[in-house]
C-alpha cells in the first residue's frame, strides 16, 4: 500500500516518534497503524483508556514530539465490544506533523477528560457526549451542546433510528445562571 508523499516527508520522523512513545507506554499502546501498511494518512496510536490522558501530555509536551494543537476530538461507534472509539487528532504547528490517538471504550464505560491537558477539550467532548453517549470522568459541566435538553439518545449511533425525529411543541425555559450578566 502506498503512502503517499507525506510517508516520504515525515516516514522517519514517525518512525521515531512511534518507536519513543511504544517505549514509553509498553503494553498500554495497544496498536499502532502506519500510513503505507494501512489506509491512512498519519500514525494512529490505539492506548489504553485508563493512560489516554498522560499520552496525551507526552505527545503534547516530549520533546521530539510536540504536539501542541488538538485540532479534532471525536468519536466512532463501531458497533462491537468495545463499541466506541475516541479520536483525538493532535497536529505540531511548528512542524507541520499530525497524529492520531484513539482509545477503545465499551458502552458502560467512560473516558477521563483531555481539559488538563487541552482546555479546548472541553466543547468537543461535550459534543461527544451529546451524539454519542460517551461519559468523560472529570468533565466540569458534561451536558447537550447540540440538541435540545429534552432529548432522548444519542443521534450518531449507529443503532439510533433513522426517523427518530422527536418534537417539542413548547420552547425550554432558559437557565436562568445562564441569563446572569
Amino acid at each position: 500500500m502506498n503512502g503517499g508523499w507525506f510517508l516520504e516527508k515525515w516516514g522517519s520522523a514517525w518512525n521515531e516518534q512511534v518507536e519513543k512513545f511504544k517505549a514509553r507506554f509498553g503494553a498500554d499502546c495497544e496498536e499502532v497503524r502506519m500510513p503505507g501498511a494501512y489506509p491512512t494518512d498519519v500514525p494512529i496510536l490505539y492506548v489504553k483508556k485508563a493512560r489516554i490522558v498522560e499520552a496525551l501530555q507526552f505527545l503534547k509536551s516530549e520533546p521530539g514530539f510536540e504536539y501542541d494543537f488538538l485540532a479534532d476530538l471525536t468519536a466512532t461507534d463501531e458497533e462491537v465490544e468495545p463499541r466506541f472509539e475516541i479520536v483525538y487528532n493532535l497536529r505540531s504547528i511548528t512542524r507541520h506533523w499530525r497524529i492520531r490517538v484513539k482509545c477503545r471504550c465499551a458502552e458502560s464505560e467512560s473516558v477521563p477528560t483531555a481539559i488538563p491537558v487541552w482546555p479546548a477539550a472541553n466543547w468537543a467532548e461535550r459534543e461527544v457526549w451529546d451524539m454519542y453517549g460517551v461519559k468523560f470522568e472529570g468533565h466540569p459541566d458534561l451536558r447537550r451542546i447540540l440538541m435540545d435538553e429534552r432529548w432522548e439518545g444519542h443521534p450518531l449511533r449507529k443503532d439510533y433510528p433513522l426517523k427518530g425525529y422527536q418534537l417539542f411543541p413548547t420552547p425550554m425555559s432558559a437557565h436562568p445562571e445562564l441569563l446572569q450578566d
